[in-house]
């Protein structure tokens, strides 16, 4: 499991450092991001939409994001 911390970050950083980390692990590990910037959680549903991938909100500002 990968963590990455973007708390205080503003999108699309979050979404930008997701994908470069997306690339780095294999099918079914898991990435838990944390991320604070209120545009986020759309900007991951309309990511996971485009790439396949599964994201999950875990608690507030945590998403769990699975790769498929």
């Amino acid at each position: 499991m990968k963590e990455l911390d973007c708390l205080g970050e503003l999108c699309p950083t979050p979404i930008i450092q997701l994908g470069k980390a997306i690339k780095e692990i294999s099918i079914g590990e898991i990435i838990i991001l944390k991320a604070d910037d209120p545009a986020t959680e759309s900007d991951l549903q309309a990511w996971a939409r485009m790439t396949g991938h599964s994201v999950d909100s875990v608690a507030e500002h945590t998403y769990k994001i699975i790769k498929i």
